[in-house]
């Protein structure tokens, strides 16, 4: 079994031998003279040393500043150090321990006290560094598990909505408009409205859940679903029944305390809510609609609006923007709206570049 490797610095020789020979027999045994020695050492053998003996008093450098020296290079955390000492001060001691000293020993010591001690301390980093190992190869595998399980949902949201889209004679563009805008929103709704604790991982969800916002398209007949006039009332009540036939193909997959199956639930069944109360199916009124569900909603709008769908034209993105703010499409919140006003500009040069509306088929 190999040795672990003990650093004893002390600048009087007869010190380092005491120590020497109380650890020679289970130990490998490095010595220094001064703190300038003491580095050198720690530098060249950082990575095998299991526990440093450190006179406070030394030549060139104290043990004060070689302890100094660990402290900014983040040495105390993996290699345990004894002070030795016979002239130490109540405020040296405490500057010690503020570096990180395990152990404080003053001469003469007892030789079977000492070894019982440098035991102790040696397995003790031992067991926690195997623990930090392991909580770190954990944390790692959950991470790895996590980004998983993202690309997997990813990929099945996305199946999913194409399916909606393939049946609504919609392009595969959709998707990702509806992905990218509620991204720019929720950019301002986060920063502007700390209150609804969004976070960038939350963020990631609901965009995500967002491309599920028309699921329940799937279940509407063909005969509503692309008819390319008006629908009659009957027709337009099946049709907001896709808020609802959404939510009940979700709940096939539901995960208990799953917070990703729950925003596409939110979003799936309240982007047709509406501020006021006047939406659909639920007729939530005001902060009673989830805020992811109130960005996806006015997302969904625009795109509409600014769209060419087999039922109509687009609208130019002037005029879709003055429609919403003029409440022609259903009453927002002013806090939606004021970040759809500072999201404008972005959300005008999505529509007329990136987004490539005036190339789609819809």
């Amino acid at each position: 079994m190999e040795k672990h490797v003990i650093l004893i610095a002390d600048d009087v020789e007869i010190n380092r031998t005491m120590l020497s020979f109380i650890f020679e027999e289970q130990y490998e045994i490095l010595e220094a003279a001064d703190g300038v020695e003491t580095i050198e050492l720690l530098e060249k053998h950082k990575d095998t040393l299991s526990l440093i003996f450190l006179d406070l008093i030394m030549p060139n450098r104290s043990g004060l500043d070689v302890l100094e020296f660990m402290f900014k290079r983040g040495y105390m955390s993996t290699i345990p150090v004894i002070m030795i000492t016979g002239e130490a001060t109540a405020e040296s001691e405490v500057k010690a321990y503020e570096y990180g000293v395990s152990d404080i020993i003053y001469k003469p010591f007892d030789s079977k006290v000492v070894m019982r001690r440098t035991q102790n301390i040696i397995e003790l980093f031992q067991n926690r560094m195997d623990i930090e190992r392991k909580l770190e190869k954990r944390t790692r595998q959950l991470r790895e598990s996590k980004e998983k399980l993202e690309r997997n949902n990813e990929f099945l949201v996305n199946a999913l909505s194409s399916v909606v889209e393939f049946r609504s004679l919609e392009s595969g563009e959709h998707i990702q408009r509806v992905k990218y805008l509620t991204k720019l929103l929720l950019k301002y709704v986060k920063t502007e409205y700390p209150e609804y604790e969004l976070t960038d991982e939350s963020v990631n969800l609901i965009v995500n859940a967002s491309a599920l916002h028309d699921l329940g398209k799937i279940a509407i007949p063909d005969s509503i679903l692309l008819k390319p006039g008006r629908l009659t009332d009957e027709e337009f009540k099946e049709m907001k029944k896709h808020t609802v036939y959404g939510c009940q193909l979700l709940e096939n997959f539901k995960q208990e305390e799953n917070e990703f199956y729950g925003y596409c639930y939110d979003i799936c069944r309240h982007h047709h809510e509406r501020y006021d109360g006047n939406g659909y199916p639920d007729r939530l009124k005001g902060e009673e609609i989830p805020i992811w569900a109130q960005v996806v909603s006015i997302v969904d709008v625009y795109d509409a609006l600014v769209s060419k769908r087999v039922y109509k034209a687009p609208y130019a993105v002037d005029e879709a923007i003055r429609m919403i703010k003029n409440n022609e499409c259903g009453v927002f919140s002013p806090k939606i709206m004021q970040c759809f006003e500072m999201a404008k500009s972005e959300f005008f040069q999505a529509t007329e570049g990136k987004l490539s509306y005036a190339d789609n088929d819809m």
